[in-house]
């Protein structure tokens, strides 16, 4: 492995860590990401020379909190007792393993505090907690690089110069802040799908996991963090059944139930049970209540498709997101047997924001096959197709369309 490659795999595996514990010493989000930085870029100059050390970590850790004396002092605040706490020692490391998720945690936390606008909680955890850049989380939020780029400065300014304190919230401030903290997770989680570097990938899902479990764990009568992890294992679940032997993508009514992670569908129903006990539902207990349905039909082999219409009510009721707008509107043409009807509910979201979103295109296109209108539905799939990222998911998509031209081929003679 060489010098640059392992660079990148340490900065995949331990950036997030890193610059978690630097800020929640150091109080300033910006200031710790800069200095592990310039800390990655010494890396690359001297591991060259020096050889990689055995502590990758460690190095890294205390070439960062060098950088952050060394602006201190630039500043005239070489007494401030925050410098002492970063002084390097030549016995440093990186923190020990136990320790690093509670850092983590308190960090998204401080992402989510009221004084911080809303819709920047969950991209601001992405980036400062995951080390995600902003043209993968504009990605997750329909935007453009350059706008989340802006919002993401802001956001960090704000917390500077308005002194947000860096500690754990209250209890009773929980509710008010975990709804961001989940969608920060889950939308790290959703961010692995189409993801060409598959590292980058098993990275984005490892650390989705052991926050959501970490979450649910440290708070197991929240009733959403046990729904989101529900939600993950029962995804993570159908995993191996996802693609076939040369790697092409199976729709999950098309998935061999036996196929799928036994424990983690267990672990998920257990933590659904739990969740349902506390009766107080919400977006993620919803969202892991129609997985679980799907997973139920497919394995009896009839998809209890009203019920799943009933349960995507509820979820427009208390979150409209695009995704669970596009999936009710598919939901709401086979338990009616009205395809039209579903068609109709995508005409209803706005154009302007679904013009180039795939999932939008390919419901379109199932929809329309499913009504028999082929050549529509191959001209959507096209869209869809030019839209994926995913190569199994393109070539699935290819297939459909093929398979809808010859049939609108078959209904013109």
């Amino acid at each position: 492995m060489s010098v640059a490659q392992r660079v990148d795999e340490v900065a995949r595996r331990s950036y997030g860590r890193l610059v978690a514990w630097l800020a929640w010493q150091w109080r300033d989000i910006a200031a710790a990401e800069d200095a592990l930085a310039d800390a990655f870029a010494a890396a690359l100059a001297r591991w060259p020379v020096d050889g990689i050390p055995d502590a990758p970590e460690g190095w890294l850790l205390t070439v960062a909190k060098r950088n952050l004396l060394m602006a201190a002092r630039h500043q005239r605040l070489v007494d401030d007792p925050a410098c002492t706490v970063l002084l390097p020692s030549e016995h440093d490391a990186a923190p020990e393993a136990a320790s690093l998720p509670d850092s983590r945690l308190r960090l998204m936390f401080v992402c989510a505090h009221p004084a911080i606008d809303s819709s920047l909680h969950a991209a601001l955890m992405l980036q400062t907690v995951l080390g995600l850049d902003a043209a993968r989380i504009a990605s997750a939020f329909l935007l453009k690089p350059e706008a989340m780029s802006k919002r993401l400065v802001r956001a960090k300014n704000k917390i500077r110069e308005t002194a947000i304190r860096f500690e754990e919230p209250g209890k009773d401030e929980y509710p008010d802040r975990l709804g961001s903290v989940l969608e920060a997770i889950y939308a790290a989680y959703t961010l692995h799908w189409g993801q060409v570097d598959m590292a980058f990938s098993s990275e984005l899902v490892s650390e989705a996991m052991y926050l959501g479990e970490l979450v649910a764990a440290q708070l197991p009568d929240e009733p959403e963090a046990l729904g989101l992890m529900a939600l993950l294992c029962l995804c993570e679940a159908r995993k191996p059944a996802r693609l076939d032997a040369e790697g092409g993508f199976i729709a999950l009514h098309q998935q061999v139930p036996g196929q799928w992670d036994r424990d983690l569908v267990v672990t998920a129903n257990t933590c659904l049970a739990r969740a349902a006990s506390l009766a107080h539902p919400g977006p993620f207990q919803l969202e892991a209540a129609i997985q679980a349905a799907h997973m139920q039909g497919v394995m009896s082999g009839d998809v209890p498709w009203s019920a799943i219409v009933q349960l995507y009510e509820r979820l427009l009721a208390l979150a409209a997101t695009l995704g669970a707008r596009i999936a009710h509107a598919v939901a709401v043409g086979h338990a009616r047997d009205d395809v039209h009807e579903g068609l109709r509910l995508l005409d209803d979201i706005p154009a302007a924001g679904v013009a180039a979103h795939q999932p939008w295109w390919a419901a379109r296109a199932h929809l329309l096959a499913m009504g028999g209108m082929h050549a529509e539905a191959a001209d959507a799939y096209g869209r869809a197709i030019g839209l994926s990222a995913e190569p199994a998911l393109r070539s699935y998509l290819d297939g459909r369309r093929k398979a809808c031209l010859a049939l609108a081929s078959r209904d013109s003679c």
